[in-house]
């Protein structure tokens, strides 16, 4: 049995400039943390008595015999990745909802190579974990995803992460006091709008055509140095939060899907109340919003609004992580080839009754039918 857990993220600044179809060829840069939501994953080696080769438990259940009948693409491309073919079960749990804008699909990745790789006997470091999880959601699953999520979720951590034109990425921690650390993260709120949207859905609205808005790409790259300076020096904190209100402003002008009149209207409420700043967390459209907000209006932020769900959270500095390790048996040497076909349907007592009754039936007129044949001989 193995569990890992693997954090959620935040995005501060730079978004957009991690796609690789803007970073390859102009360079990228964000500035995100890791927070104490977690992704788990229970993964466990599938002992061969049962009908189906790999169960697969998120907000569906799946018992499938062959990779291919999988339907989570993350899943089966993961598993055909690490060349798994012996049975496998996965469970799926998150402290947050999917589709949310925290970097779900992105944790759930990195956190399930993490567990195959342990049921496998293997410890990836985190840039493996980080570039096969990139891998698997741009080139197998074919999102429309950028780069930061899974290295966030990976590293862990509050991070300058850098994306070059010859594809490395170089995480660098943010390093600053921690009284200047915990005060910043107190000023943070995170509500939950309530809106579920597909990442990819809004992206593709502007990554198509990112290479038409190098102005506002360029802005969002300044704007990661700034909100760097900010924190590193000894500036007022409450310039970060004006920071993140012209960053939002910037990241609105990509595409009309990234806001829309409800997500404008708590973002409004929010900054009549005392937030000075904010965005939707991830691509945009819906899901999670981060407000700035200095500690003495909170209060009257959270009275604004009272409607949405506040969640309040603390950054984290781990990254994804194996937290059970238990190898169960291995049962594939003791079956060998059995692996490699398919399972025979297993059969329920009753039906298995209606053949024994049919076998005896047939035996017993047999032997009425040999008794009469020994009868007329004699």
């Amino acid at each position: 049995m193995i569990i890992s857990r693997t954090p959620y993220r935040i995005s501060f600044l730079g978004g957009g400039t991690d796609y690789p179809e803007w970073y390859l060829q102009h360079g990228g840069a964000v500035l995100s943390t890791s927070i104490d939501k977690f992704c788990y994953i229970m993964c466990r080696k599938l002992p061969p008595f049962f009908e189906h080769k790999y169960a697969i438990r998120y907000s569906r259940i799946e018992n499938c015999t062959t990779l291919n009948e999988i339907q989570h693409p993350t899943a089966r491309e993961a598993l055909k990745f690490l060349n798994i073919h012996e049975g496998v079960e996965i469970n799926h749990d998150g402290d947050l909802p999917a589709r949310s804008g925290m970097g779900s699909s992105s944790s759930f990745t990195v956190g399930l190579l993490n567990a195959l790789y342990a049921l496998k006997g293997i410890m990836p470091n985190k840039m493996q974990l980080a570039r096969e999880s990139i891998t698997i959601e741009q080139q197998l699953v074919r999102d429309t995803v950028g780069s930061q999520d899974q290295v966030a979720a990976a590293y862990g951590g509050l991070n300058h992460i850098q994306f070059l034109q010859n594809s490395e990425i170089i995480v660098n921690p943010m390093i600053i006091p921690s009284e200047r650390m915990a005060e910043f993260n107190d000023q943070l709120m995170l509500f939950y709008t309530g809106i579920m949207r597909t990442a990819s859905n809004v992206a593709e609205s502007y990554v198509k055509n990112i290479s038409e808005r190098k102005r506002q790409m360029r802005i969002m790259n300044d704007l990661v140095n700034e909100g760097m300076s900010i924190l590193s020096s000894g500036q007022d904190l409450q310039e970060f939060g004006k920071l993140l209100h012209e960053a939002w402003q910037v990241k609105r002008s990509f595409s009309s899907l990234i806001s829309n009149p409800i997500v404008d209207d708590i973002y409004q409420q929010a900054r009549s109340a005392g937030a000075l700043g904010g965005k939707l967390s991830g691509a945009g459209g819906g899901g999670f919003m981060l407000l700035f907000v200095p500690k003495e209006a909170q209060d009257a932020v959270r009275r604004k609004l009272t409607s949405l769900i506040h969640v309040p959270f603390r950054f984290e500095f781990n990254g994804s992580q194996v937290v059970f390790y238990d190898p169960n048996m291995d049962y594939k040497p003791l079956v060998g080839e059995r692996y490699k076909k398919p399972t025979k349907a297993f059969q329920e007592l009753s039906v298995l009754a209606g053949y024994h009754d049919q076998y005896a039936k047939n035996g017993h007129q047999a032997i009425e039918s040999g008794q009469a044949n020994a009868e007329i001989r004699s």
